[in-house]
């Protein structure tokens, strides 16, 4: 029953296995944002705090829609357990930074997945993935500017606080 199963999936059971691992590293993205948020707001910088919920709902998004296109092509999706989410930061610059790095891992993340369906000539979920890439251009864009604020911006006097008041207002406009 397994084989006959497996002959209607559409991914291959290796790419089936790199989006469940991406479904995982979303979700736990989600959570970290969510201890980002919370340690923000724990410290007074409430518009940091309110854009680190809304980077956790959008992975949270990101991860239902993997685990939807999994389903849709016939796979197993898997719902993952998330541990070893990291709750206290040294500074609020390193908040940022952290934030900025699990980026980059997603986006590496992403385009593992990409090279295997290249190798494979699965041409279907690399044009599902071209979405993810455009959204991470945008996620790992508006990271950088965040952390330059404080070297624009400096964190000396009040210099936390107007990072803090400028995080909300980055956005991205697309060349």
């Amino acid at each position: 029953m397994k084989d006959i199963i497996r002959a209607k999936c559409l991914i291959s059971s290796d790419i089936e296995a790199l989006i469940n691992q991406q479904i995982k590293k979303e979700a736990h993205s989600s959570a970290i944002y969510l201890a980002m948020a919370s340690w923000c707001n724990q410290n007074g910088f409430d518009f940091s705090s309110d854009y680190f919920f809304k980077q956790a709902e959008e992975e949270r998004m990101h991860q239902l829609k993997f685990y939807k296109y999994v389903l849709d092509m016939g796979g197993s999706a898997i719902s993952p357990d998330i541990t070893n989410v990291k709750q206290e930061y040294n500074s609020f610059r390193e908040v940022f930074e952290e934030a900025l790095d699990q980026e980059i891992s997603v986006t590496q993340s992403i385009k593992n997945i990409a090279a295997r369906c290249y190798k494979e000539q699965d041409f279907v979920t690399l044009e599902f993935l071209n979405w993810f890439f455009k959204e991470q251009r945008e996620e790992e864009y508006k990271a950088r500017r965040a952390l330059e604020l404080f070297d624009v911006i400096g964190e000396e006097g009040t210099g936390r606080w107007e990072i803090d008041k400028h995080v909300n207002k980055i956005s991205y406009q697309e060349a």
